[in-house]
């Protein structure tokens, strides 16, 4: 701890003094080769305070500055020079008007400084909890959404292993069907882990690449069908070929998760509609069931990874782990995702931009 203190002094000490011979070298030059009017020369000795306090830590460095500055402004630039002399008519005077005022504004610059680093320090913090409350609300969606499959899984087998005489064949084919469901769920499930983890591993930088809108959507689908292969999904695309940047099993997976939750927990015989539009700047994908809609509720915390669409948590797997990983994906693409509903269902609309950020 001390000897970091004594670091960050010698670094503060060394810019204070290193900025002050850069700013007399500056008005040295200024005063004797340009111009000698003083008004100059105070202002290039107040710049040089600010740039020090500005550069260093508390408001000692800005005042020593400004005290320095008033001395080399005396032992150079005040007749005669190249001497110090504070006897000189009206000079105390002067003196201590341009020192209060190197100081009065090197405080107010430190005070400013210190001021926004703390903004800066309680943005953190609030970002950090913020995060914090995420990884506890993935959490418990995560153990919930992951119990109910296990345990079908755990039972299904277990009463197979048991008792596989006394069942009938199409009873065997049923557990057996329950058993490969419940296992292809937790493999999405797995999947929906590896993409958040691929977002949090780079920091949210995708490696993006212009990819064809129509080729993601009909992939997503294909996806999606291997795993409900009765799925019925109505699409509408735009007549031109649409390319914009992203990462495209990314949002493959927010397609299907999209898609998935409006064909298990619509609970409509309707068929699902993905609609794509082109607007100006970005495009538009809209994934709309006509089924019991959403509960509005808990629509205002819908992607924060708590939502259930169930009326009781235990007795179905869950889609807030989904809706959540979408958020996350969509944000990182630099879009926006928005849920709402409508006369006879719900609709999730996520927005893409054309173009890549140039951040």
């Amino acid at each position: 701890m001390r000897k970091n203190t004594l670091r960050q002094i010698t670094h503060d000490l060394l810019i204070t003094m290193g900025l002050l011979f850069i700013t007399t070298s500056l008005t040295f030059i200024l005063f004797f080769q340009v111009s000698n009017n003083p008004a100059n020369i105070a202002l290039f000795y107040i710049f040089g305070i600010l740039t020090t306090a500005k550069n260093t830590n508390g408001y000692f460095y800005g005042i020593l500055a400004s005290a320095l500055g008033v001395i080399l402004i005396n032992c150079f630039f005040t007749y005669p020079y190249f001497s110090i002399n504070f006897s000189l008519p009206d000079y105390p005077f002067t003196f201590f008007c341009m020192l209060a005022l190197s100081i009065l504004t090197s405080a107010t610059v430190s005070y400013i400084k210190r001021q926004t680093e703390l903004l800066a320090s309680r943005e953190k913090q609030l970002m950090e909890a913020e995060k914090e409350k995420l990884r506890a609300n993935l959490l418990r969606a995560i153990s919930h959404d992951l119990r109910t499959p296990l345990t079908g899984i755990l039972g299904a087998s277990a009463s197979l292993e048991e008792e596989w005489e006394d069942y009938e064949s199409e009873e065997r084919r049923k557990l057996l069907h329950n058993i490969h469901d419940d296992a292809s769920w937790l493999l999405n499930m797995v999947e929906n882990l590896l993409s958040i983890t691929h977002i949090q591993t780079e920091g949210s930088r995708l490696n993006t690449s212009f990819e064809v809108v129509d080729e993601i959507v009909a992939e997503s689908v294909i996806r999606l069908k291997k795993r409900i292969p009765d799925a019925d999904i109505q699409v509408t695309l735009p007549s031109e070929i649409l390319m914009i940047p992203m990462d495209a099993m990314l949002i493959e997976q927010v397609l299907i998760n999209l898609l998935e939750n409006a064909l298990l927990h619509s609970h409509s015989e309707q068929p699902v509609e993905l609609i794509v539009e082109n607007h100006t700047h970005n495009i538009y994908f809209r994934i709309i069931d006509h089924g019991v809609g959403l509960n509005e509720e808990f629509l205002e915390h819908i992607f924060d990874g708590t939502y259930t669409n169930a009326a009781s948590p235990d007795v179905c797997k869950g889609n807030g782990i989904g809706l959540s990983i979408c958020h996350s994906i969509i944000k990182a693409h630099e879009g926006t995702i928005a849920a709402r509903n409508h006369e006879r269902g719900a609709e999730f609309l996520f927005i893409l931009p054309k173009e890549e950020s140039n951040e």
